[in-house]
């Protein structure tokens, strides 16, 4: 049987609700990114007005071709007009996405999302690359991964990660970029690289907030964090931020930096955040066919115990050492690797197992009379 035009339209249109936004995770129909879908007389062609969010959207050939592709399973042949939404209907998307009020979804007392900032005592012990392997390992085990480089003066997270272009903005809403599907955002999307970010602490507030209030990271299981070492305006203002997160704390064998990364660790007791662990980064390289220590033994150990003493009434359960990272020559190839690295792999298998919970969280539905 012959099905007529407008059969034949809305069974396009059913394909179309299968296609996604990469950026907004969305499918284009309740997006309201089809403006028109028309059956030639022929029958076996098709005219589909594809609705861009701005004119420049950096995926519009990705667009067109998964419209394409989708409307061609129905005809033999379809044709993509592109167009671009108004101000108004842009408005009216980022409301649909990101809700009437600006907020941090992540600070929502329903999120399901596990926040975990990724701290150390001082700069050089390599939070930064550890974050980066950590989102690749999370992400490889399946895990919806997000990223904030919160180190607003001393950002490294994009070179690290592989990242070479900013976010799309959308109305108020910012799109990060992705790398392995791993969405990433940065102050190093906005300014230079050797280019200084000389802000003090409202400053600093008010861009991290940005940062987490207005990028759109979808529906993640987990998001990390980067922050600056120490224990200043940033790891303060996150604390206030995001009162569910949960801290890994990152050091090196020495003492005298797990003494100094004990204090970030301290920071928890004092803001109630739960202490996930220690990670001991450069612990040893493998040379010769021998294993060796430059950089001295046991400061990850160290570090576990004293947070362990110092927490033991808020987690009675202790500190655990969970990983112990070797020292290995660089991270130039990371974004290929996507953390199928052993030490980051049994790293993302202990956090992981910790899984997102339901346990308070309202569900939205009310039982049956």
């Amino acid at each position: 049987m012959t099905r007529s035009s407008e059969e034949t339209a809305s069974a396009i249109r059913r394909q179309l609700a299968g296609v996604l936004d990469p950026e907004l995770r969305r499918d284009l129909v309740s997006l309201g990114m089809i403006e028109a879908v028309e059956v030639r007389e022929d029958g076996a062609s098709a005219r589909i007005v594809l609705k861009l969010t701005i004119a420049g959207c950096p995926k519009k050939s990705h667009l067109t071709e998964a419209v394409r592709e989708a409307a061609e399973r129905e005809v033999s042949s379809a044709e993509v007009e592109l167009t671009v939404m108004t101000p108004e209907e842009r408005d009216a998307l980022t409301r649909e996405v990101k809700g009437p009020e600006r907020r941090i979804p992540f600070a929502e007392p329903d999120s399901l999302t596990r926040v975990i900032t990724v701290a150390s005592g001082k700069g050089g012990v390599g939070k930064s690359t550890v974050t980066a392997n950590l989102a690749f390992a999370l992400a490889a085990r399946g895990l919806s991964v997000g990223v904030v480089d919160a180190d607003i003066h001393g950002f490294s997270i994009p070179p690290l990660m592989g990242v070479s272009e900013g976010p799309t903005k959308v109305g108020e809403l910012m799109m990060p970029p992705r790398v392995a599907d791993v969405p990433v955002m940065s102050i190093g999307m906005f300014v230079g690289s050797d280019q200084p970010v000389s802000w003090r602490g409202p400053m600093l507030h008010r861009a991290v907030e940005q940062f987490l209030r207005d990028t759109w990271f979808g529906d993640l299981d987990i998001l990390l964090l980067d922050l600056p070492p120490g224990t200043g305006d940033v790891a303060i203002t996150v604390s206030q931020l995001l009162p569910s997160s949960s801290m890994l704390v990152v050091t090196t064998p020495q003492a005298d930096a797990s003494a100094v990364a004990e204090r970030a660790g301290a920071l928890a007791a004092q803001t109630g955040h739960e202490v996930l662990g220690v990670v001991e980064n450069m612990s040893w390289i493998e040379a010769g066919g021998q294993r060796l220590t430059p950089f001295g033994e046991g400061g990850g150990q160290m570090l576990a115990d004293r947070l362990t003493a110092r927490l033991s009434e808020s987690q009675p359960s202790g500190v655990p050492l969970l990983a112990q990272i070797p020292l290995r020559d660089g991270v130039r190839d990371l974004p290929q690797r996507h953390g199928h690295d052993d030490a980051f792999t049994g790293l993302a298998e202990r956090l992981a197992a910790r899984p997102r919970g339901l346990q308070g969280k309202p569900l939205g539905v009310s039982p049956a009379r």
